[in-house]
């Protein structure tokens, strides 16, 4: 076996040293690896030696691309071309659009870490209905009180928590949790920045749904994406123009769901803010079987067959075996992807924020609602600034109201991080798991962890054996004990002494 280390990112600006020190060259671009890689099908020299082909001879290499991807069809080779981004001063509402993409990579500015300034965008669609001064007024109340609220906060999680008070080197760790609470009140409109890295057929996708997006933000970044990347690879960046699929679709759709519906928007109240809609039947069984398909020569049918012998000791024997190996940092296995659970969550932007994170999950979300009420963190009640939190929550939603009217969508800019939307999630056992040992550990956000403790609940009551070792990494130790009798073989990080 051969292995080549056939390229890696490298900041731009290196490569702009680079080139400025050389000769004039057509091959600093990710274009010649998609084009070698398309050819390993069919030519049976070495990929090294596809490569260097490619490297030289540039225009062959994208016509070579533009045949294969445009007239052939095979997409795929545009994803061998990888792309990082710098995305400064995007707004909370558009980085969720930016997130929406499963296979890209993304770290975010945290609300939580950082203490925010007063950054904000005026979105066009405000400025062109004349409403920019009742925006920026809005926008400025809540910037103050989020500095207000910080000022309550802090000394009142350092009061909570004086262990961590007498060391200063927990002092940010306290004074993160006195900002995620302030942040509930500030707007979608605030700036955030994110490094994206994304190969280039989700970028070509992502170039045109951003295309088609009723909001002028998410319009103007995917002009910009364009601009940059078709400079550097013109040849696998090609379907780029507004799809009516994406820009007409959902419309259509609600207007013949009005007809057909009798034009009945009636809203059904509910107080539970997670509810398990559907759920795979037997899935405990349905995780079993797979595991033994995969480890006999057994059919599928014969497999289910055999798990309905078994008795509740047998199955857990069976589970234990298959756990008996797992540390904190692992995944279950593969096998149980095959169950499911669907809830409908109503959240708030806050924890909404966080779950979008989980991309392997299948989440869809109705606009923003402020009928569904908002999330006021327990801490702004504790300082006694309910008041307060609450009568800039009654003034953003009659300046969302007077938005809509003028601005559309784009009056969700002015909402805050504590206002709810609902949401469903389709989520399979494995990923839930780990959504679990992430989002239930101590050091996580308390909005999305009071969330994700709530789905996990719901979850080991349908499917007890497969959730058995769901919980926060905090927990993972004692959940281990709790199964086998000892310790596991190592211990977070953090919990090590």
């Amino acid at each position: 076996m051969k292995v080549v280390l056939a390229g890696y990112n490298v900041d731009k600006e290196v490569l702009d040293e680079l080139k400025g020190q050389s000769a004039p060259r057509l091959d600093v671009t990710p274009e010649t690896l998609s084009a070698a890689y398309a050819r390993i099908s069919r030519d049976p020299r070495p990929a090294d030696a596809l490569r260097r082909a490619a490297r030289e001879e540039v225009e062959k290499a994208r016509r070579s691309n533009r045949a294969i991807i445009f007239k052939m069809g095979h997409h795929s080779v545009a994803e061998h071309a990888v792309f990082n981004f710098d995305i400064i001063g995007a707004s909370r509402l558009a980085i969720e659009e930016i997130e929406r993409f499963r296979l890209c990579s993304y770290t975010e500015k945290s609300q939580r870490y950082i203490t925010l300034g007063s950054d904000y965008i005026v979105p066009a669609e405000i400025r062109d209905a004349g409403e920019e001064r009742l925006f920026v007024k809005i926008i400025r109340a809540q910037n103050a009180l989020y500095h207000a609220f910080f000022g309550k906060l802090r000394p009142l999680v350092f009061a909570q928590n004086p262990g961590l008070a007498r060391d200063p080197k927990k002092h940010n760790l306290l004074e993160g949790w006195a900002k995620e609470d302030a942040r509930y009140i500030v707007s979608l409109a605030t700036e955030g920045q994110l490094g994206m890295t994304v190969n280039a057929r989700n970028l070509e996708l992502m170039i045109r749904r951003f295309a088609s997006s009723p909001l002028a933000e998410i319009r103007d970044f995917g002009r910009r994406l364009h601009d940059l990347a078709a400079d550097i690879a013109p040849s696998i960046v090609l379907f780029t123009t507004a799809s009516d699929f994406e820009a007409k679709a959902y419309g259509e759709f609600a207007a013949a769901a009005a007809r057909a519906l009798k034009g009945g928007d009636k809203r059904r109240a509910s107080a539970d803010s997670v509810k398990l809609i559907e759920v795979s039947r037997r899935g405990d069984d349905t995780i079993l079987a797979a595991l033994l398909h995969s480890v006999s020569t057994l059919t599928h049918e014969d497999c289910r067959a055999r798990v309905k012998t078994l008795d509740r000791d047998d199955k857990k024997t069976l589970f234990r075996a298959a756990f008996a190996r797992m540390e904190f940092y692992d995944f279950p296995h593969r096998e149980f992807e095959y169950a499911d659970l669907t809830f409908e969550l109503i959240l708030s932007a806050s924890a909404f924020a966080q779950l979008k994170r989980h991309r392997m999950a299948t989440l869809t979300r109705q606009d923003y609602d402020p009928n569904l009420g908002v999330t006021v963190p327990p801490s702004i009640e504790a300082v006694g600034a309910m008041k307060e939190f609450m009568d800039m929550i009654g003034r953003t939603d009659e300046a969302y109201k007077m938005l809509k009217t003028k601005a559309g969508g784009a009056a969700a800019y002015v909402l805050t991080n504590a206002h709810r939307r609902r949401a469903l999630l389709k989520i399979n056992a494995r990923e839930l798991t780990h959504v679990s040992r992430l989002r239930e550990d101590a050091t996580a956000q308390w909005d999305i962890r009071d969330l994700t403790a709530r789905m996990t609940a719901l979850a080991r009551k349908e499917m007890p054996l497969s959730f058995m070792m769901a919980g926060g990494k905090d927990r993972y130790p004692r959940i281990y004990e709790k199964i086998f009798g000892k310790s596991p073989a190592r211990l977070p990080p953090d919990l090590k002494k």
